[in-house]
């Protein structure tokens, strides 16, 4: 990581000093602010970790509970994002307290003995090597601490208001158009109403959303009448793969996804409770524990479990909705109005747990409309850019609906109704790349442009996530992965990767420095450092001892800083045996490849097309020199 640019520092470099809104913050709810976050779950507090990166901004985020969250349900944490984690700085710290999935098996009944399971398959968690970053398994309540330190320790110095509930909106006009009703829930204003304002209001407050409810959005789909009983829990027992991943299938008592927890001991269960009746009426919930434990015993045969304390535990039913609209902004109207009321997280879709994907997606929602809040209130991008949030993940949510509802029948198919005995494992290798979080594709737009150049970079799929890889930094000749750089600080990222004679990369790097089109002098502010909101960095395909830091041009080396300071840190090389060039598919006469904030890649260009790169983003960007 990288300090001292501001002065020399002798305390912990990742608590950044406060500034702006983040000075003297007031411990109570200002009568009006940019942002309202409702809910402090995973969307709510990474879009508050995000914006804490903006302190000319004035973010609360208010949650109806008297403190942090204790027990979290969810626990699933795909590569994606852990990939995200890294940008926000925490992805190894939260891994080594986190369990690693490395490999998933298959139980199924014998087939010469159907009373007992006996072990089928064994398969990599990700055998096809889709990201350099583990599958892990940790608490949600430690997902949401992490958040809430990044949050708390920068600029903007984001906290919770806890005990403080939403009660409804109204959006109207003015500066602060929308006028939100809350209601102290703890301390000594309890059950006092309050009326504030906002800007913007961002609903991340779970499956049954107020603010959903609160701008005339609709959950569509149902419930598939199936249920599962889930349970953490610490027991002894004689199944072998009890610190595996499994899925384990009876002959006639159902199935077991079974999921071992962070810490060595825990693991949780979810138990198949097998169909539910249409005029069940939810009866199905009030199954004791003691039953689902029963049915676990069952399922495992002739393993057994001796439970010994269980730390939480429920019953659902499986159930699949997608919330008509993300936004406050009614079908059809959207060249007519602008949104200022955003909904994430399960606040927009509901799912089975088993695929784990809830907490996963959810965050991801926060990722995309964080950075673009943080782009339009301080003035980067015009407010048309909001309007993207909706429009990209409501087809990201539909598409996870549809991922879950396969995987979710699957998991509840008995032995015998399969096609193949090999059709769940094969299942599982085959759509790794899904619940991996990697299959998001966005569709081109004021901030996705065209594939017509995507040969030139075939491993960076313009509209899918920027696909980190090994390099090695000049300056220093330190090993690196290119991706772990691009830190949530809300700057695009532009990688120029470099010809073999780099007359075209020096040709660009002389109009990104002083061309009054480049985007680094358009839409830089003239006190700010160079690098404010591009990070532009240099990639050659000759190893690094056959670069002379001499000639590299300057904007590949920007001054940052107080005392201008020479930023070393954006220049690479390709690294021998595992070259950057080669593994993604990069054309020997370089390219240019721009990537979001939020680290998906929004173009594909030639090293020589400066227009085309001018044109992208002056149509989402705001001149402001």
């Amino acid at each position: 990581m990288q300090f001292h640019h501001h002065g020399y520092v002798s305390t912990n470099p990742r608590v950044q000093a406060a500034q702006g809104t983040g000075v003297n913050r007031p411990d109570d709810l200002p009568d009006v602010m940019d942002v309202l976050i409702v809910g402090s779950g995973p969307a709510g507090m990474l879009l508050a970790a995000q914006l804490s990166q903006y302190p000319s901004i004035v973010t609360r985020i208010i949650e109806k509970r008297n403190g942090r969250l204790e027990i979290g349900q969810a626990d699933g944490i795909q590569a994606r994002s852990v990939e995200t984690f890294q940008a926000f700085g925490f992805a190894e710290a939260i891994t080594q307290e986190a369990y690693r999935i490395c490999e998933m098996n298959f139980w199924a009944p014998s087939k010469t003995d159907p009373g007992h399971i006996v072990r089928t398959h064994r398969t990599l968690d990700d055998e096809h090597g889709v990201s350099e970053f583990p599958h892990l398994i940790v608490n949600q309540a430690r997902v949401l601490d992490y958040f809430a330190d990044v949050a708390k320790n920068s600029p903007a110095r984001i906290e919770p208001d806890y005990g403080v509930e939403f009660v409804g909106l109204q959006v109207g006009e003015g500066e602060y158009p929308v006028s939100v009703t809350i209601r102290y829930t703890a301390g000594s204003r309890e059950g006092e109403k309050r009326t504030v304002r906002a800007k913007y209001v961002v609903g991340c407050d779970g499956a049954r959303s107020a603010v959903r409810q609160a701008i005339g959005r609709h959950h569509i789909g149902g419930v598939s009448l199936h249920a599962w009983g889930v349970m953490d829990i610490l027991a002894v027992t004689d199944f072998p793969d009890i610190r595996k991943k499994c899925a384990i299938q009876s002959h006639e008592n159902g199935s077991i996804l079974l999921i071992p927890r962070e810490g060595g001991h825990l693991f949780r269960m979810y138990v198949d409770l097998g169909d539910v009746a249409e005029n069940d009426n939810h009866a199905v919930r009030q199954t004791p524990l003691a039953d689902i434990i029963a049915k676990a015993n069952a399922i495992i045969h002739p393993y057994q479990l001796e439970v010994k304390d269980v730390a939480w535990w429920s019953v659902y039913e499986v159930g699949h909705r997608v919330t008509d609209k993300f936004d406050d902004v009614d079908a059809g109207k959207e060249g007519e109005q602008l949104p200022h009321v955003f909904i994430c997280g399960d606040a927009c879709h509901t799912h089975s747990a088993k695929a784990g994907q809830g907490m996963n997606v959810s965050m991801q929602d926060g990722f995309n409309l964080g950075w673009k809040l943080g782009s339009v209130l301080t003035g980067r991008s015009p407010e048309s850019l909001l309007a993207t949030y909706s429009a990209e993940r409501q087809i990201v949510a539909q598409d996870l609906i549809n991922f879950d509802k396969e995987w979710s029948s699957l998991m509840a198919k008995k032995p015998e109704e399969f096609d193949s005995p090999d059709e769940l494992s094969e299942y599982y290798v085959r759509t790794a790349e899904f619940p991996a979080g990697f299959m998001t594709e966005y569709a081109p737009s004021m901030i996705i442009g065209s594939t017509e150049h995507q040969a030139l970079a075939k491993g960076f799929p313009v509209g899918k996530r920027f696909k980190s890889a090994p390099v090695v930094r000049i300056a220093d000749a330190v090993p690196a992965h290119l991706g772990h750089h691009a830190k949530a600080d809300g700057r695009w990222r532009i990688y120029a990767f470099a010809d073999i004679d780099k007359t075209r990369l020096h040709a660009l790097a002389q109009w990104l420095g002083h061309d009054k089109a480049s985007p680094l002098l358009a839409y830089t502010p003239k006190d700010a450092d160079l690098d404010s909101v591009f990070d532009v960095k240099a990639i050659y395909r000759q190893p690094h001892y056959e670069i002379d830091i001499r000639d590299i041009p300057d904007v590949f080396l920007p001054r940052v800083g107080p005392f201008q300071l020479v930023d070393y840190e954006k220049i690479y090389a390709a690294e021998e045996g595992h070259s950057i060039f080669e593994l993604r598919e990069i054309d020997p006469q370089g390219a240019l490849v721009v990537v979001r904030p939020d680290q998906y890649v929004a173009h594909v260009l030639p090293l020589t097309a400066t227009d085309e790169l001018a044109a992208f983003f002056k149509q989402n960007m705001l001149t402001c020199r």
